[in-house]
């Protein structure tokens, strides 16, 4: 079975430019694109996150940090550019995993006012899971 670097992408919005509300939008979109994905945290080679410049609160990464496993993450925190009338307090991230599953097999995940950024990628996707578990070759 070959395994190969693979990108899952995700996006956001929290509620306001909070550290409580950043916390809860990026832990919820953190828990779906595990699920869907049945991501290892063992296999992400790395994680970039952006967000809008009217979220200034705390870093998304120092939140992805702080889960079980995430410690030992490459994760690297962007400004996303900013265009006129473009999704306010948005979170994107890029998550590139070591994996078997072809690219067309990664779940994306877009969730609250970032769902109208891809609707390709919000609706059905998100009723499947990955069909079977990522095993890691560490073990």
């Amino acid at each position: 079975m070959d395994w190969k670097v693979r990108a899952i992408r995700g996006a956001t919005t929290a509620s306001e430019n909070t550290v409580e509300a950043i916390r809860i939008a990026v832990k919820e979109l953190i828990d779906e694109l595990e699920q869907r994905n049945q991501l290892d945290p063992e296999e992400i080679v790395s994680a970039i996150f952006s967000v809008t410049r009217d979220l200034d609160a705390i870093f998304p990464a120092a939140i992805a940090r702080e889960r079980s496993n995430w410690d030992g993450v490459p994760l690297l925190d962007v400004q996303q550019m900013h265009v006129e009338n473009s999704l306010e307090r948005c979170v994107r991230v890029l998550i590139h995993v070591n994996t078997p599953h072809p690219q067309r097999e990664m779940i994306h995940v877009y969730l609250g006012q970032a769902k109208d950024l891809r609707p390709d990628w919000s609706l059905g996707q998100l009723s499947q899971p990955m069909s079977t578990p990522v095993q890691s070759r560490r073990r």
